[in-house]
């Protein structure tokens, strides 16, 4: 694996001041479970982020446990950072920067960075959050993590859209299948508040992972990549889960500002991520 140089392009358009209050993301968040920056991006940086998404995917796909089925012709794929060349320009924006702030806290953590695929022929999935609800969000409805989420193509009806039920993050879930699968008794309510994203290439969304969610039907002949930026409050433990190392010579090139919140090892050599994410792909009925 040869990793791409740390990019050294100019920023990409920015929302306001890293320092400044993001009332209305907060709002969204709290009440609704995500939130979105429009236009964070420019269409070129977003082609370069689509290119190594596609060169990371065929090489997952040609080891074993290199992807994870999440259903028929979905693949979940966790990547090193010195995958993206996009990475600095991710972690760095000033709208992704002051919303970990403000939700997270000033020493949040990077804990995870993958794609997420749904390509033609890809179904419906269960209706479902990313992991258990923590004990402090059921206790003191505080949101501890927070998955950000960049599509590379401009989003219709036929690639099967991101389907969300607002408000749903709030839902205790210890009932839930592996406290992650809602009870199919539990579907009319879902359905009820259930609303369809269609973002487009550059926008980048905010979500909590513990609204309840879904993939839908991609019946288009397109596939839908979507990049996916996973990132912890202090404690919340999700690192855990994910595998991702960055090399010593890529760590001393990173700004401070990324060094101060990046939540992994520093390794001489880069080795190829094995896939942790079973009990989704099981439930989904992946191929």
């Amino acid at each position: 694996m040869t990793p791409p140089a740390v990019p050294a392009t100019d920023h990409p358009t920015a929302s306001g001041p890293e320092d400044e209050t993001p009332v209305e993301a907060l709002g969204d968040l709290y009440r609704d479970g995500i939130t979105a920056c429009r236009g964070a991006f420019d269409v070129d940086w977003v082609r370069r982020v689509a290119e190594d998404v596609d060169v990371a995917f065929h090489e997952a796909r040609s080891r074993p446990d290199g992807a994870v089925g999440r259903g028929p012709q979905r693949w979940y794929v966790e990547i090193h950072p010195e995958q993206l060349r996009g990475f600095v320009d991710l972690v760095t924006h000033p709208w992704v920067v002051s919303v970990c702030r403000a939700v997270l806290g000033p020493d949040y953590e990077i804990v995870e960075l993958g794609f997420d695929i749904p390509f033609p022929g890809a179904a419906m999935q269960p209706w479902h959050r990313d992991f258990p609800m923590p004990e402090q969000t059921r206790r003191e409805r505080r949101l501890t993590s927070l998955a950000f989420n960049l599509t590379t193509v401009d989003t219709v009806e036929e690639m099967g859209p991101f389907e969300i039920a607002p408000g749903t993050q709030w839902d205790d879930g210890r009932d839930f299948d592996h406290e992650m699968f809602p009870p199919k008794d539990r579907y009319p309510r879902f359905q009820s508040r259930a609303v369809k994203k269609y973002p487009r290439r550059g926008d980048i969304s905010a979500r909590s992972a513990l609204t309840v969610h879904r993939g839908t039907p991609n019946v288009s002949t397109q596939a839908r990549p979507v990049l996916v930026l996973g990132v912890d409050a202090p404690g919340a433990g999700n690192a855990a889960h994910h595998d991702m190392a960055v090399t010593r010579g890529y760590w001393e090139r990173l700004p401070e500002l990324v060094r101060a919140h990046l939540r992994c090892p520093v390794v001489d050599t880069l080795v190829p991520i094995t896939q942790k994410h079973t009990i989704e792909g099981l439930v989904m009925g992946a191929e």
